[in-house]
């Protein structure tokens, strides 16, 4: 009974612990907020660092070669983008069709702006790779794990703390009862080694103390720090926002001058054909059922399907089969689109 107490250590006091028969010390309430904020902090951080993955990689088997890579210390190869590939399909579908064809030329025009979507794609890739994932990254797998590794530490001081606590009750409650109950029949009583042993515990005690408090204190400073890696993460977001609309402004205007030049080679088409119809450039004759029309407003043309229209213009309208009665087929000087009725005066 005497040497029992020397034995309990950590171990001892985790297990009764989880059993419920050991108390235990309780952390500081702003180490405890500190610490509930970084927990937080880790969660969101991991799901906001792999959706961004995500989005920009879509495909989880490209996502899983380059981890793969990226562990084996190797520079994975360069994959074209999605839209790149489809430009080339489209450029070569025209080479083989012969872009002398309407089609042909549609296909070549396409694909050379899927070409440029894709380049602009992979470059909003790299740079959101550098402004957003890879600082998210680094907080995980650096200011994180130290910070992992110091709570773990702090806990095993608590534990260590808390066993001395235990040791220095035991050893006191032991000396208590070998005083009230003396054995004059032993050479050394039983009192002078239970004080020994109360005196070493406290000893103890007073060491596991001093550490538990430094460690808590180092804890604490780290877990401060998660208000600056915000910060950080602020300004990446804000440089991932940036790069992000660049990305899609480009991309707009990329396909602003791809429905210019369609129109334009629609129109030219429509000309074309107009002058090898008609036998030397007179305008092709119109449709069955078609009126003419006056423009009573200016309309600007929302897509290249549409026909754009000034006031008091005369344009020639007519409609087809399947289409919504608030729009008519236009056409003027070999040019052809939607136009809204609303805007259209219908002569007799």
């Amino acid at each position: 009974h005497i040497t029992a107490p020397l034995y309990y250590g950590p171990t001892v006091q985790f297990t009764e612990e989880r059993l419920g028969q050991a108390e235990r010390t309780e952390p500081d309430a702003d180490l405890e907020r500190l610490a509930g904020r970084a927990d937080v902090t880790r969660l969101w951080t991991e799901r906001i660092c792999r959706q961004t993955e995500v989005l920009l990689r879509p495909n989880p088997g490209v996502r899983m070669e380059e981890f793969l890579y990226e562990k084996l210390d190797r520079t994975a190869p360069q994959r074209p983008a999605s839209g790149q590939l489809l430009g080339r399909h489209m450029e070569d579908a025209a080479r083989s069709l012969g872009p002398e064809l309407a089609y042909g030329r549609g296909l070549l025009l396409v694909g050379a702006c899927e070409q440029r979507l894709g380049r602009a794609e992979r470059e909003f890739s790299q740079v959101s790779a550098v402004a957003l994932i890879g600082p998210l990254r680094d907080f995980l797998e650096g200011d994180w794990s130290l910070i992992t590794k110091e709570r773990r530490l702090l806990e095993n001081r608590r534990l260590d703390l808390d066993a001395c606590k235990a040791r220095l009750r035991r050893a006191q409650a032991a000396e208590s009862k070998a005083a009230t109950q003396p054995d004059f029949q032993e050479t050394r009583p039983r009192n002078y080694v239970l004080s020994a042993s109360a005196s070493g515990a406290g000893d103890e005690l007073q060491r596991a103390q001093a550490e538990f408090d430094q460690q808590a204190e180092v804890t604490k400073l780290l877990l401060g720090d998660i208000s600056s890696t915000h910060v950080n993460h602020l300004r990446c977001l804000h440089e991932f926002v940036e790069a992000q609309a660049a990305y899609y402004k480009q991309c707009h205007l990329h396909m602003e001058d791809l429905q210019k030049e369609l129109a334009c080679g629609s129109a030219g088409g429509s000309g074309q054909q107009g002058e090898q119809s008609g036998g030397g450039g007179d305008p092709p004759s119109p449709p069955p059922g078609s009126r003419r029309a006056r423009v009573l407003f200016d309309y600007d043309a929302a897509d290249a399907s549409e026909l754009s229209l000034y006031a008091d213009q005369l344009i020639t309208v007519y409609t087809v089969p399947g289409m919504d009665s608030d729009w008519l087929i236009g056409e003027r000087e070999n040019h052809r689109g939607r136009v809204p009725v609303t805007y259209l005066e219908l002569l007799s």
